[in-house]
């Protein structure tokens, strides 16, 4: 035991596990806040068609070689979440039917673009590590640190602020238009926040595994609570727990980040809901 202690403060005296220690907890704390209000929403997908239209702007960023790819996947990131909050409020476009043509299409055009202009010798390695974030989050500069802390300090703020009306919306939209709030206003809100939570985890775990981070916790704190306020308390305080054990497993055994990441939310899941189902025997 004392061994492994001291690998891992070896392992933390590098400034780079340092910073994708500091992000990977960010990262997951701000995934979790809004992951309960889109399940019962049910936009549970919308994590993930965002994630591919991240990958999208991605491929078209390292196509024009811009140095910092975040001025393109931003704007596009959020815009798509603005259309896909349209898109589904149209009664010709269902919401999961628009979700589905914006991640499919993005995620097409995406890898289409990086293998016809790539310059790249190692594109299969840039396309896994966007994809799954095997890398990426070891390898993070100063600049990009403390832009995910202040980008994460206001969600937090944001969040605490529009907590009420964030609830509001999520349980009961109908009666929260009748007593004069603005439904539509922080529905987007909530889009254009997840886009940016989006955006800032693909170092982490990559695009295609995004969704997990923000349904996972929000699933594993369901089982076994019953209030909103608990369940959002629960699934921040899970999803950072899992989030640090992953990336502490993935230093020390050489695993991808991401993947053991997701891996370690999905094992909490399954405690969770043992934990969930004990409670409903006892009852009984």
């Amino acid at each position: 035991m004392t061994q492994l202690f001291e690998i891992i403060a070896r392992y933390f005296s590098y400034d780079f596990v340092v910073y994708a220690f500091i992000v990977g907890i960010m990262i997951a704390l701000c995934s979790s806040l809004l992951g309960v209000t889109l399940v019962l929403k049910r936009y549970s997908y919308i994590g993930d068609g965002l994630s591919h239209v991240a990958f999208g702007a991605m491929a078209v960023a390292m196509v024009l070689n811009v140095t910092n790819n975040m001025l393109i996947i931003m704007p596009i990131t959020v815009i798509s979440a603005i259309l896909i909050l349209l898109g589904g409020r149209r009664k010709r476009v269902n919401g999961d039917a628009a979700i589905a043509m914006i991640s499919v299409g993005s995620l097409a055009f995406g890898y289409l673009l990086i293998n016809a202009f790539s310059t790249s010798t190692n594109l299969s390695g840039d396309v896994c590590s966007s994809l799954f974030g095997s890398t990426s989050i070891l390898t993070l500069s100063t600049t990009e640190v403390w832009l995910c802390a202040v980008i994460s300090v206001i969600v937090i703020i944001v969040f605490v602020l529009f907590y009420n009306r964030i609830f509001a919306v999520t349980f009961d939209e109908d009666f929260s238009k009748a007593t004069g709030l603005r439904a539509s206003a922080y529905n987007l809100l909530i889009a254009v926040i997840i886009a940016v939570i989006i955006v800032m985890a693909m170092n982490l775990v990559g695009s295609l595994l995004i969704s997990a981070l923000i349904i996972f916790p929000a699933l594993s704190s369901m089982r076994i609570l019953k209030s909103f306020k608990s369940v959002v308390l629960f699934s921040m305080i899970l999803s950072v727990v899992c989030a640090a054990v992953g990336m502490l497993i993935s230093i020390l055994a050489g695993t991808p980040a991401g993947s053991t990441i997701v891996a370690a939310d999905v094992l909490g899941f399954g405690i969770c809901s043992a934990v969930g189902a004990i409670k409903r025997r006892n009852r009984v």
